[in-house]
């Protein structure tokens, strides 16, 4: 089980989506907060932010990059690592990572894949923070 203080922020434009990721990290042990839009999600990071950002990329009005690059350009916001989760292939990789993200989970998710990656990229969180 994870710790359950870590809470992370999952933004997605589909219901569907949010519900699913919401049930299996839960599962998980961790608190989810949800947000259905990009500037929802950039409103709760800069008021409480988040351990980790699991974040859509192709969401209406604001985009997953963009979403990205706003909350990295926000100097009273602390690091925190943003995956994108994506549908699209390996070429758009590089737009994410310039805008700032620390990593891609692909569409459909595999879950397994998903909870090991957000595992290791909470403890190098942890460790950057007590460094």
């Amino acid at each position: 089980m994870a710790n359950p203080n870590y809470r992370i922020l999952v933004v997605d434009d589909l219901m569907d989506n949010l519900f699913l990721l919401q049930t299996v990290l839960e599962a998980e042990g961790y608190e989810v907060e949800l947000a259905d839009n990009g500037q929802l999600a950039i409103e709760k990071t800069e008021s409480t932010p988040p351990d980790l950002i699991l974040l859509d990329v192709m969401m209406p009005g604001m985009n997953g990059y963009e979403v990205t690059k706003r909350i990295r350009q926000n100097y009273n916001i602390p690091y925190v690592p943003i995956l994108l989760v994506t549908a699209h292939d390996q070429p758009k990789a590089t737009e994410g990572l310039s805008s700032g993200a620390n990593d891609f989970i692909r569409k459909p998710i595999d879950f397994d894949e998903l909870l090991a990656r957000i595992r290791a990229f909470l403890q190098f969180r942890d460790r950057m923070q007590s460094a």
